[in-house]
């Protein structure tokens, strides 16, 4: 059994078969990461490079535990300490990173199809770590994998997309993947955070009302505002937007059912979530992080091509 794809570029081009693999192996891999010995050899005669020319902390210290603890040789790639800051172009920066003889690589880039452009002109297997705005598919993977460990399920779960949808590669993938996988997905925000056109092209349900979304739901994935990418203002102020759109303690509360509260990280405490939700008993942000080595191991290993 393998993937479909010698690359992970995004969701949108995995199987529905190639995801169930990744969930199944990342399961393997999370029991070895409960044993006082946390490491196993499956990758000992593989060389990867993390390559970001993008800021990154969890997604890259994520990528590099999960490559050693399978005992690959990593290399760690900054642009910005690198000839690239220098006016290197990407193709010659990878390409003498491959004379060195990598096997494969993580990539990192503020350019939305970086990953792609790549992958038509290396033969090492590229594995995307967020691309721009358009998609972070391990991120969907660690979101897939710990929903369905929390409620022990995907079909027919309720998904709600909280926040700034327009700006979001998480949201992407993460839309991918669970109509992938037959979930119901509803996306909630202000109307300037939200796409026009993404009702129809998705086939998903869309609000402007966070209460609605949250009555809605089972699980609610609530993502950072994204100022970085946002060059005009597209709501009046980030107290307001927290009034509006933010997720209270209270507003949980006044829910008739409980519902498990998800971020991609960073969080932005006192905007989209409150500290007494962010660490609260719906939330399994947490649990995010842990599983997402998990699922990182998987998705090398199986790009690897290791039996």
């Amino acid at each position: 059994m393998g993937l479909s794809s010698k690359h992970l570029l995004g969701i949108k081009d995995l199987t529905k078969e190639d995801i169930q693999l990744i969930l199944f192996t990342a399961t393997q891999f999370k029991e070895v990461l409960q044993r006082p010995v946390k490491k196993v050899p499956s990758l000992r005669d593989v060389t990867i490079v993390n390559l970001f020319f993008e800021n990154s902390t969890r997604t890259r210290f994520s990528f590099e535990l999960a490559e050693k603890r399978v005992s690959a040789d990593v290399i760690n790639f900054a642009a910005s300490n690198s000839s690239a800051a220098k006016g290197e172009t990407l193709l010659d920066t990878v390409n003498n990173i491959l004379s060195m003889k990598v096997d494969m690589v993580v990539m990192r880039h503020s350019a939305s199809g970086a990953p792609y452009f790549l992958s038509q002109h290396i033969d090492a297997a590229i594995v995307n770590a967020g691309d721009g705005i358009n998609e972070h598919p391990t991120q969907a993977l660690l979101d897939a994998y710990s929903m369905q460990e929390k409620t022990g399920r995907l079909e027919g779960l309720k998904v709600a997309i909280i926040g700034d949808i327009m700006h979001s590669r998480v949201a992407l993938s993460n839309i991918y993947l669970l109509k992938k996988m037959h979930a119901e997905v509803m996306v909630a925000g202000p109307p300037t955070l939200i796409p026009k056109y993404i009702k129809e092209a998705f086939d998903i349900n869309v609000t402007y009302d966070i209460k609605e979304a949250l009555n809605w739901c089972d699980v609610a994935n609530v993502l950072r505002i994204q100022l970085e990418r946002q060059n005009q203002p597209l709501f009046s102020s980030l107290r307001e937007y927290n009034i509006a759109y933010g997720i209270k303690r209270s507003l949980l509360d006044s829910l008739k059912k409980e519902i498990v509260i998800m971020h991609p990280g960073p969080i932005n405490r006192g905007v989209e979530l409150d500290s007494d939700v962010a660490d609260g008993p719906y939330s399994i942000i947490l649990n995010q992080v842990e599983n997402g080595v998990a699922v990182r191991m998987a998705v090398l290993y199986l790009l690897s091509g290791q039996s």
